[in-house]
């Protein structure tokens, strides 16, 4: 009699395990949606950004290109000769900032896809090769310069000491070192809401937070959590969600809640979509995918 009560004891804490991990799966996502291929004909996928009315850009980096796939669900070739675009984000006028890693600029690029070099060099030196990067609503951009050496490049070692954090403040030309403290900065979200910086340290498996000041400025970092991530986004609660192997979201006290498979071997960066931003769009090697949500994401 008291192994059948053991044995039963056991089955119900299995059962709540098991209830606590789909609950875990669910808290962010809409009840029984799973990750949707939308279309697996790329090289590989980076960077999305959704503009003002949804549609969200990414690129295809070995292929040189940038696509956008728009709320209607049609898929279009938005550039070509992309500079090798990796990570994006729209600034507050509407352009599309890109990483553009081929000569390790900053573009900006407007609606009729002319392009502006915004910086390509710091104190004379070039950067390593910018690789993702984010825009307060003050219209300061904020971008990681860590280095990864590309086949398409001619050199063959970092060209600053510095694996760093930047802002280029609004009007300014020059860009400023915030933090050099990093193995491999590369993932890069911030809430405007609570004036918070979120930048992970891929190299180093840990994401740090940063308070943003009224100047710009950011206040000494503090450790977010204990695991690194390729690209970032965040939703309407504050939520980081971090790439690499699946999806893993936190909330922003650093709390892991929500676990969020994805059948491709790595995940690489994700940003909310559609005219409601209630849909996860994820960037996962040669595949997109799109993930219904019972959150939203920052307009």
């Amino acid at each position: 009699m008291i192994r059948f009560w053991k044995r039963l004891a056991l089955m119900g804490i299995l059962i709540l395990q098991v209830g606590l991990s789909q609950a875990q799966v669910s808290s962010v996502v809409r009840e029984g949606a799973k990750p949707q291929l939308i279309s697996r004909t790329f090289s590989f996928t980076e960077g999305p950004a959704v503009d003002k009315k949804g549609n969200v850009y990414f690129t295809d980096q070995p292929n040189n290109r940038i696509w956008q796939y728009d709320i209607h669900g049609k898929l279009s070739l938005f550039m070509e000769d992309a500079g090798r675009s990796n990570g994006m984000f729209f600034d507050t006028k509407g352009n599309l900032l890109a990483c553009a890693d081929e000569q390790n600029q900053l573009w900006s690029i407007r609606k009729n896809k002319q392009k502006t070099v915004l910086l390509d060099q710091i104190e004379g030196k070039l950067f390593n090769g910018p690789n993702d990067v984010w825009v307060s609503k003050q219209g300061d951009i904020y971008f990681t310069d860590p280095y990864y050496k590309r086949n398409y490049w001619t050199r063959t070692q970092d060209a600053l000491p510095v694996k760093g954090l930047y802002v280029l403040y609004k009007d300014a030309d020059e860009a400023v070192l915030l933090d050099s403290n990093f193995v491999r900065p590369n993932g890069i979200v911030g809430f405007p809401q609570e004036n918070i910086l979120y930048v992970a340290d891929i190299g180093n498996n840990k994401t740090y937070k940063y308070t943003i000041l009224p100047n710009g400025n950011l206040s000494p970092r503090e450790l977010f959590v204990n695991k690194g991530s390729d690209g970032m986004t965040i939703d309407n609660e504050g939520n980081v969600y971090t790439t690499g192997k699946d999806v893993v979201v936190f909330d922003k006290n650093g709390k892991q809640i929500s676990y969020i498979p994805v059948p491709e071997p790595k995940t690489t960066n994700l940003s909310f979509y559609g005219k409601n931003r209630d849909k996860l769009f994820i960037t996962a090697g040669e595949g997109i995918y799109l993930l219904d949500m019972r959150v939203t994401g920052l307009k």
